[in-house]
């Protein structure tokens, strides 16, 4: 008689009914993938000409302010890029030691 022998096998379950309420998902072959491509391929040529592509214009303000955006991180990355990496721990290290020590643990006892 075995410590394990009133355990019951299999897997275990959720709570709460019958059917689980996981539902896997199924896998696409590469035979559906071929299928797929055969049928963009064969609209295509049934159709002659290419089909009709939707041109979206912008309006006066959104094209400034893309344009503001680009040259506002093209100054960003000349502003990153001008510096090593060498004379960004100097000028950090610089910053620290001119920053007051009040938050340094006084020396307290002889010694």
């Amino acid at each position: 008689m075995s410590a394990y022998d009133h355990v019951s096998g299999g897997s275990l379950k959720f709570k709460g009914g019958g059917s689980p309420s996981i539902k896997k998902k199924k896998k696409k072959s590469k035979s559906d993938k071929e299928k797929l491509a055969r049928a963009i391929e064969g609209s295509r040529s049934e159709s002659g000409s290419p089909q009709p592509v939707k041109v979206i214009e912008k309006t006066e303000a959104e094209r400034k302010f893309e344009e503001i955006q680009r040259k506002r991180q093209m100054e960003r990355v000349a502003k990153a890029a001008m510096k090593s990496h060498k004379e960004k721990v100097i000028d950090f290290n610089n910053k620290l030691e001119q920053l007051s020590e009040h938050y340094d643990i006084p020396k307290v006892g002889p010694g």
